[in-house]
């Protein structure tokens, strides 16, 4: 039986529990998924009283960054981008994994929407990161909006391939193929207020609370086209359930399901 939980603070509002239990009931997979109030630095001892009934977890900020010096195992792409969203027992300890980098490439691949050739992140964090490996492509130019150059390095450590720059916060929004937001809550809602903005490409919005932003809602009134956070969600939790079950999932009939759900649960 599975035995699985999202850790985070706050994390009551998460909707992984209705997608990773609603995917358990479609696969006819015996298993329970809950959320647990998991505060930064309490991980470590967290992990050390768990019982062995549990099979694994998915990690919210910033336990995605915290876990990194926990686990026996990180996979080499969670190295890359500094960000591990998903842990689960293995015989020899922890193994720390990310689901987000794929989530990213599985969300636009379902929107036929994979060829890019310039693209802007908004933000630096975990979740930018693990965006600009998801993009990282021979040739292809990788803008990055940002407040903190500190984080800069880390940026670069996620793009090999691709032609990664950086603009300061005060710039206005450029002209790409798709922009990405990644930053937190309201964070990017006065780049919605630019008189200026042209929602010209694609518009992928990380976030999925609240629902919609400032910023996804303005790019659609605008005419512009959007991906939304929901996506972003079912897509690396899919994933999630095949690493914690070793079951290949076939993934668009259950996404388009989950999709549903999660969205009776926001618009409710």
């Amino acid at each position: 039986m599975i035995r699985a939980a999202v850790l985070g603070s706050p994390i009551s509002h998460s909707l992984s529990p209705l997608l990773h239990n609603t995917a358990y009931e479609v696969l006819e997979l015996q298993g329970h998924y809950e959320a647990v109030e998991v505060k930064s630095g309490e991980l470590p001892n967290f992990l050390h009283k768990l019982e062995d009934s549990w099979t694994g977890f998915s990690l919210t900020m910033p336990l995605k960054e915290e876990v990194l010096a926990l686990a026996s195992f990180v996979d080499p792409l969670s190295t890359r981008i500094a960000s591990a969203n998903t842990l689960i027992r293995g015989k020899d300890g922890w193994h720390a994994s990310t689901t987000d980098v794929v989530g990213f490439q599985r969300a636009l691949a379902a929107h036929g929407s994979e060829n890019f050739e310039k693209v802007c992140i908004i933000g630096s964090g975990a979740t930018a990161r693990a965006a600009a490996a998801a993009l990282d492509k021979r040739g292809r130019s990788i803008i990055v909006l940002h407040r903190n150059p500190q984080r800069e390095r880390a940026m670069v450590a996620c793009v090999a391939q691709g032609i990664l720059s950086f603009l300061p916060w005060s710039t206005q929004l450029p002209q790409v193929d798709l922009t990405i937001n990644t930053t937190p809550a309201g964070v990017a809602d006065v780049l919605a207020n630019d008189p200026n903005l042209t929602a010209k490409g694609l518009y992928f919005e990380a976030l999925y609370n609240p629902w919609p932003t400032a910023l996804m809602r303005k790019w659609k009134t605008s005419g512009g086209v959007v991906v939304d956070g929901l996506d972003l969600l079912i897509h690396q939790a899919i994933v999630q359930v095949e690493r914690m079950t070793g079951r290949q999932i076939e993934a668009e009939s259950l996404a388009s399901l989950l999709r549903k759900v999660g969205l009776e649960r926001l618009e409710s």
